[in-house]
């Protein structure tokens, strides 16, 4: 018989294991992805009634599985880089709490769960999953330590869930879901470039190269403030009709407005001080601002 004292070692170890699978698959990042692609196939389908359950909780799992395994082959890749700033030395490869043989098999099980969930939805949901690992495991890792380039590649696979929603609702990719690709690209950059800049003396480290100068200057505050434009340009465009079946209310385009005059506040705020303060507050607005303006579109959908 098991004692007390098995079933409690037992105990802790299941506890153990999903807190590095936790850390792992950085299930924060994650499940903010998962609302990103929740909301685009909201925005997608023509009622709710209309809703799959089905595919909802299909794309909720297979969601996580494709960004949790780009996040642990990130780290295998990155485990010598990880030990050396304050902000990754503890992650699970890093501190060698976690193999990397035992990382890889994870990750390696993790795509082929997300990339056959997302296929069993339609091929095409499947193919920008896949697209989205391959290019943030193979191109925008790699590039991180050589050139600030890497955050243009990386916007890439950071802007594939929101219009992944539309293509498992729809199994279409067309100028609708070009769109929600497209604001999610840009608004890669601000927020982006927002973290490389207050933690810019951690990522030295490392040696990884993130702001677009390489530098917290002048240069690189006015293209946040230049792509956060951009951004706004793209977020309020569905009010024009001119993107298919992807429209906005005048009303929530004047919601969608002010959350991006916001965000655009704040990088004039960063471009005037130049402080890692100003920075984090960037960031943290970047981050409200897409979570926002994503249920803006579906409440305006609902509601028509």
């Amino acid at each position: 018989m098991k004692t007390a004292l098995n079933i409690s070692s037992e105990k802790n170890a299941g506890v153990s294991v999903l807190l590095e699978f936790k850390e792992m698959t950085k299930m924060g990042l994650a499940l903010s992805v998962v609302f990103s692609t929740i909301a685009g196939y909201l925005i997608a389908v023509p009622n709710l009634g209309s809703i799959d359950l089905w595919i909802l909780l299909a794309l909720a799992v297979g969601g996580y599985c494709m960004v949790g395994a780009s996040n642990v082959f990130n780290q295998i890749i990155e485990k010598d880089l990880d030990a050396k700033m304050k902000r990754t030395m503890n992650r699970p490869v890093a501190s060698g709490r976690v193999k990397p043989l035992a990382a890889f098999i994870l990750a390696c099980v993790l795509t082929l769960l997300g990339i056959g969930i997302l296929y069993a939805i339609n091929p095409k949901t499947a193919m920008f999953g896949a697209i989205s690992i391959f290019l943030y495991t193979s191109v925008y890792t790699p590039l991180k330590t050589i050139t600030p380039l890497s955050v243009f590649v990386g916007a890439f696979p950071g802007a594939i869930p929101f219009m992944l929603g539309w293509v498992a609702a729809t199994n279409n990719f067309g100028i609708e879901a070009g769109t929600l690709f497209m604001i999610q690209f840009f608004w890669q950059f601000p927020h982006f470039w927002a973290i490389g800049w207050f933690l810019y003396d951690d990522y030295q480290k490392g040696g990884f190269s993130m702001l677009p100068t390489g530098k917290r200057d002048t240069k690189t505050s006015v293209q946040i403030i230049l792509y956060t434009i951009w951004l706004i340009i793209a977020s309020v465009f569905p009010a024009t009709g001119m993107t298919g079946k992807l429209y906005l209310s005048p009303v929530s385009a004047v919601l969608v407005l002010i959350a991006g005059l916001w965000m655009l506040s704040a990088g004039i705020k960063l471009y005037k001080k130049r402080t890692d303060k100003a920075a984090r507050s960037l960031m943290l607005v970047s981050v409200t601002y897409i979570s926002l303006i994503q249920i803006i579109y579906v409440v305006d959908k609902i509601l028509r």
